[in-house]
């Protein structure tokens, strides 16, 4: 099992300075290939204290400068943000310069104020996305770009540098609905997983995407990477009285920066089932019960507990890779480099000594 570590320069309640923030979180960074871990990833964000990572890529040019083998996971880039054209060339950019290492994750995005920011029409966001994501992906392994859509108009010009290797297999797209996971599905994109639904009801959705990339594309759809809100402590009550500190304190950033406590998504076409949080957050003891709903769907507890837990998502979404951020919510940072450090030298070994998915399946076959 691949295993990743994510940072996303988080500064919940400004209690620190941005810059602070930056120098705490790139030095986590920049211990993650000497620890051991596969992939270092970190998200796209604009406008508040939920991240303050406006550019993923220059964050994954700057660790490709600090690492040599390392993967530079996006997780991900927000097209309906961006000119398709431009995230292309920022891509086979990078990919030439690290030599070849780039994870390439993609997502349509879901926070108002960023769409409002961008002045992008939220209901256009989904077709902005396929349409954008279509041309990226074609233009990444044909070396050129060109696009004739309901958004999307792009005349026909080369990427430069080329890509020199295929993106196929290493693409990955979040998709919270089912809708999104069927247009990644035919596209032949992989899925990175955000547990926020029971898993049993990730493993349905998981069965019909597989079903409609077979269908599409002729072959089995890759294993998924899932990432996770994680806290690891030798003490199993410590673990859990911090990790229901802090993981509630980063549920409160994602209810605060979506608005989910806002009815807009309800009526927004194509954000039906965000729309739904809405609902559940105001039923009686709707905040209490989506709470604790989301911190047991994290991954805390000792070593052993928490390598059990991703044994459990392994189980139900057939997952390759794991994603840990450790620091979020104002966490101290020699609190967040202890739980890096302890998972690392605890958990990821045995993570990575399990045979792939792919591997586990032709054996049972």
């Amino acid at each position: 099992m691949r295993v990743g570590f994510s940072v996303i320069f988080q500064n919940a309640g400004e209690a620190k300075s941005d810059s602070q923030v930056y120098a705490e979180d790139l030095a986590l960074a920049r211990q993650a290939e000497s620890l051991g871990f596969d992939s270092i990833w970190s998200v796209e964000h604009h406008f508040t204290d939920y991240t303050l990572c406006p550019n993923v890529f220059q964050f994954l040019t700057y660790m490709a400068a600090c690492t040599e083998k390392i993967q530079l996971g996006s997780m991900v880039c927000v097209l309906p943000w961006h000119d398709p054209l431009r995230v292309a060339e920022q891509v086979a950019m990078l990919d030439v310069m690290s030599g070849g290492r780039v994870i390439l994750g993609l997502g349509r995005g879901t926070g108002r104020i960023e769409f409002d920011g961008f002045r992008v029409a939220m209901p256009e966001a989904r077709t902005r996305f396929a349409e954008s994501a279509e041309m990226v992906l074609e233009g990444l392994e044909q070396g050129w770009c060109e696009y004739d859509g309901q958004y999307i108009r792009q005349p026909r010009v080369d990427l430069r540098p080329r890509p020199e290797k295929t993106f196929k297999g290493r693409t990955y797209a979040a998709a919270i609905s089912t809708e999104t996971a069927e247009i990644m599905a035919k596209m032949g994109v992989g899925l990175l997983i955000i547990p926020q639904k029971p898993w049993p009801v990730v493993s349905k959705e998981l069965e019909q995407y597989r079903n409609t990339f077979r269908a599409a594309t002729g072959t089995d759809a890759p294993a998924p990477y899932c990432a996770g809100w994680t806290f690891v402590d030798e003490s199993a009550d410590r673990a859990e009285e911090l990790a229901r500190r802090y993981i509630s304190g980063y549920w409160e950033t994602v209810i605060k920066h979506y608005e989910f406590d806002k009815d807009h998504l309800k009526n927004t076409p194509g954000y039906e089932f965000h729309g739904e949080m809405y609902d559940r957050l105001n039923a009686p003891g709707g905040m209490e019960q989506m709470t604790n709903f989301f911190i047991d769907l994290q991954l805390w507890g000792t070593p052993d507990q928490v390598f059990e837990k991703i044994l459990t998502i392994r189980e139900n979404t057939l997952a390759d890779g794991y994603i840990a951020v450790c620091s979020y919510a104002g966490m101290p940072h020699e609190e967040a480099d202890r739980n890096m450090k302890l998972f690392a030298r605890t958990v990821m070994p045995e993570l990575q000594k399990l045979a792939s998915v792919e591997t586990r399946l032709q054996a049972l076959a």
